[in-house]
């Protein structure tokens, strides 16, 4: 009988071993989630001065957030210019420092576009702060790197940008390109340096208007620089019909130059008419990409081909929709109101266009 009993028990184990070595299936790996490294940005800037004066945005003809909206059709990361000491305080660094932390407690992403100006800074506008009007060329590099090092400290942004639109340099007449190529390397180094030493994580980008040679001619100059990203601005009305040379443009400064690119700035049109008395930067069919008219669905065609196009190529990195939350918002009599209400995001009832799909993960 102990016999038997032991046998019995034997073979037990050995079912009970072979079940647990075989048959089981092995156990559920816990989910990771993938990281949503494809940008798909859009620059809000306007967004607390609109809000200011009473403008309410809608999804589905419900009040809803405009920061809600986007985060929720996909958009994970929000871009917001920053100036130095603006007249009205709007774009300056509470203002900004506020939009920030409203973004990121959405669940987005930062990118900071740094003007180094007063005011709007572009290709043909790069004014020097008035506070630094006087400064020596030796003072001015301090400066730059001071103000972007409390810049970093005080916003955390995830991407910084060095100056926006810069084809031609930065803080003129001492970082025109054209004329002071090494000062205004040593001005860009002022800033690089001051983001890596304070974070060391955060992405930098450099900014140029355009595609084609003059983008080729630009990045070329900044073989010294320690930066991250190519930006470039694509608008149809300025920078040509054909999106065969964005992609071009895209191939061949990330061979030539291995980063990674984005459109750092587009946007298009839903409609040719208009909803105030600002006068409008496209209102003509000659200004349209024909096989994109303006309509809704144009627009979201439109976007869903640059968002297509920059993810397909392995440089690319992303897109950026500039100007979608400037809409009509001082009534449709306002001389100085919008002048891109016609290529917003949000409709002329200020309700979500369908352009919002294009932000999807997807």
């Amino acid at each position: 009988m102990k016999k038997i009993k032991f046998v019995f028990a034997l073979t037990l184990l050995l079912q009970l071993l072979s079940c647990s070595s075989n048959d089981n299936p092995d156990p559920t790996p816990i989910p990771t989630s993938v990281p949503d490294n494809f940008i798909r940005a859009a620059d809000v800037s306007f967004l607390p001065l609109i809000e200011s004066e009473g403008t309410i945005y809608k999804h589905n003809g419900v009040a809803e957030n405009a920061l809600t909206t986007l985060k929720n059709v996909g958009c994970n990361t929000i871009r917001i210019r920053l100036w130095k000491n603006p007249s009205d305080g709007h774009s300056g660094l509470t203002e900004v420092k506020t939009l920030a932390l409203r973004a990121k407690n959405a669940g987005m992403k930062i990118w900071l576009t740094v003007h180094y100006s007063d005011t709007w800074a572009d290709p043909g506008n790069q004014t020097k702060p008035t506070e630094w009007a006087s400064l020596n060329f030796t003072d001015l590099k301090v400066a730059v790197a001071s103000y972007t090092t409390t810049v970093i400290n005080e916003i955390h942004p995830d991407i910084i940008q060095i100056g926006n639109e810069t084809n031609d340099g930065m803080l003129w007449p001492e970082g025109r390109l054209s004329t002071n190529e090494s000062q205004y390397l040593q001005l860009v180094q002022s800033a690089t340096s001051a983001i890596r030493a304070a974070s060391p994580n955060t992405k930098i980008m450099l900014h140029y208007a355009g595609i084609g040679s003059g983008a080729e001619w630009y990045f070329n100059k900044m073989n010294s620089i320690d930066y991250d990203y190519i930006g470039l601005s694509y608008y149809p009305v300025w920078h040509g019909k054909v999106l065969a040379d964005v992609n071009s443009t895209i191939t061949s400064l990330g061979q030539t130059l291995n980063k990674k690119v984005l459109i750092a700035e587009t946007a298009y049109p839903f409609t040719l008419n208009w909803n105030d008395w600002t006068n409008n930067i496209v209102g003509l069919d000659n200004q349209l990409i024909p096989a994109y008219p303006a309509t809704n669905e144009g627009q979201k065609n439109y976007l869903v081909a640059i968002k297509s196009l920059v993810k397909q190529n392995s440089y690319g990195q992303g897109f950026c929709y500039w100007g979608g939350e400037w809409v009509a918002f001082r009534g449709p009599e306002s001389t100085n109101g919008s002048s891109f209400e016609n290529m917003a995001l949000w409709d002329f009832n200020n309700n979500a266009l369908p352009v919002m799909d294009a932000f999807s993960k997807n």
